[in-house]
């Protein structure tokens, strides 16, 4: 099997930002994403291309177009979600961002028409019709094919960074789990979602992809759902680590630590570096790490099983980072990551509104939509 990578001309950026819908008046979620499709329609005299239908019928998602800085890619999403939000009020109904949702229950959920979907939850059973997790999807350009799995590979080390930091569902049915990121949890428990397979050459990976699709395990690329993965039809590596994002800095941020993580491998690889791993099983532990610890999390750094606190590694990650920002001109974004473990990250931020509220947990709901809003 062929797997054509349209490689990209130059370090592009694409951000996809899922939401959900919830209701103003109760703060549960609401099924009215095809209502809200339909509103953008008659508004719009036409479907909008950059808000995308999702798995449950209480999630919608914007995307950005191809980009070419984290400037450019905000204020894409900004103005579709200036038009969304206007919307979704006439509705009824708050855009809210965050990995998972505080009280609401599953069984209420409805699934989007359509035969992917359908098949996605005929398949996984109760894990698929419980998935009430968003997140937040970061695309960047890579010029040569050969350059991809050494890239997805390597972007490993520093996922349990982006998972800490980006981590926002530390409460999900009506109970806190005692994770920073339940959804990274949930997620991984669908058969083809989790971490990717540490593939050396390209050829393994068209193999294995035929195998998948031999054996019905997925009937195309879109259904491996890995928290990392290469995404040949956009000639980009694809990471999927982050949880909802519920602020707008916060957004920034990632997207620019994500741009330049990407950017910096590839001008090393370049340059003839051979890039560093980690073995599968160090990168599943600092995963769960993250998952459970968020910024309190010490992870593994290198293959001598040497350990450091997650946040101390990204201070010098920062600091190693600066010149390609610089170049990306994304200094400013990217010095803000800095910012979430001194404010505190999503996770931290919604325990605290609980406790706050005597676990109120409406009162989570309407902090994550004012974040969105401010």
């Amino acid at each position: 099997m062929s797997i054509d990578f349209r490689a990209s001309r130059r370090p592009t950026l694409g951000v996809e930002w899922e939401f959900a819908l919830v209701d103003k008046v109760t703060r549960d979620l609401s099924n009215t994403a095809s209502e809200l499709f339909e509103a953008v329609r008659r508004h719009e005299g036409a479907d909008l291309p950059k808000l995308h239908k999702e798995l449950l019928r209480n999630t919608v998602e914007v995307v950005s177009g191809i980009c070419d800085s984290v400037d450019e890619a905000v204020d894409d999403l900004t103005g579709t979600l200036r038009l969304v939000r206007g919307l979704a009020d006439d509705l009824g109904v708050d855009l809210y961002s965050a990995g998972t949702h505080p009280f609401a229950s599953w069984d209420g959920q409805l699934v989007t028409p359509g035969h992917r979907y359908e098949t996605l939850v005929e398949r996984t059973q109760w894990w698929g019709r419980q998935l009430l997790i968003w997140g937040v999807h970061v695309h960047v350009g890579v010029r040569r094919r050969e350059h991809v799995l050494p890239i997805v590979s390597s972007l490993l080390n520093q996922l349990p960074h982006l998972q800490a930091l980006a981590a926002s569902s530390p409460i999900n049915g009506g109970t806190d789990t005692g994770y920073a990121s339940t959804r990274a949890m949930l997620y991984q428990q669908l058969p083809t979602a989790g971490l990717p397979i540490q593939f050396e050459r390209w050829e393994e990976y068209e193999s294995f992809v035929a195998e998948e699709e031999k054996t019905g395990v997925i009937e195309c690329l879109k259904d491996l759902r890995w928290d990392i993965r290469p995404s040949p039809r956009f000639g980009t590596v694809e990471v999927r680590v982050s949880d909802g994002i519920s602020t707008m800095h916060e957004l920034r941020a990632i997207v620019a630590l994500t741009h330049c993580l990407v950017v910096d491998l590839e001008e090393r690889l370049e340059a003839g570096e051979t890039l560093p791993t980690l073995p599968a099983w160090h990168v599943r532990e600092n995963k769960w790490r993250a998952a459970r610890y968020g910024l309190d999390a010490e992870i593994i750094v290198d293959r001598s099983c040497r350990e450091r606190e997650v946040t101390d590694d990204i201070d010098d990650l920062l600091l190693r980072l600066e010149p390609v920002a610089r170049r990306l001109g994304c200094e400013s974004d990217l010095a803000a990551v800095a910012r979430i473990p001194a404010v505190g990250a999503g996770y931290e931020r919604q325990r605290k509104v609980a406790a706050e509220a005597g676990n109120d947990l409406t009162a989570v709901v309407d902090s994550v939509v004012r974040g969105l809003r401010t």
